[in-house]
């Protein structure tokens, strides 16, 4: 199996530890029975860490659906190669250490390594576009 597709893998298992992160930080300043229930009431905003959780998911699933769109694209046209090992790596790398770099409120760092990441993503497109 290409590399490409391992780190793939892994990106899609880090979506679920977003998903976790989040909703974990949610439930334990809103409660378990707001996260059991249907989360119509209107609630107070997040305290910082769950707030900033929040924001690094919603910040990857921007361009979770960007990577994974130019990953297939490159293996359907038949261009993956070196490019697309490189940016997968650094996409991957990048979203993981993203998580807690955000979580504990870096902001400079934190916008270096999306920088790193989204390098990574314009590689593979780069290789999908032009082989």
């Amino acid at each position: 199996m290409r590399i490409e597709f391992i780190l793939l893998g892994a990106t899609l298992l880090l979506a679920l530890v977003h998903i976790f992160a989040a909703a974990g930080a949610k439930t334990r300043q809103y409660g378990t029975r707001w996260n059991m229930g249907p989360r119509d009431e209107s609630l107070p905003p997040l305290d910082p860490v769950a707030g900033r959780l929040a924001r690094a998911q919603a910040n990857f699933y921007e361009t979770l659906p960007l990577f994974i769109g130019a990953l297939l694209g490159a293996a359907a046209t038949g261009h993956l190669g070196w490019k697309t090992a490189l940016g997968a790596h650094l996409y991957f790398w990048s979203r993981l250490v993203y998580l807690p770099v955000y979580a504990f409120g870096i902001p400079v760092l934190r916008s270096l390594i999306f920088m790193i990441g989204l390098a990574g993503l314009l590689l593979i497109v780069w290789a999908m576009l032009a082989g």
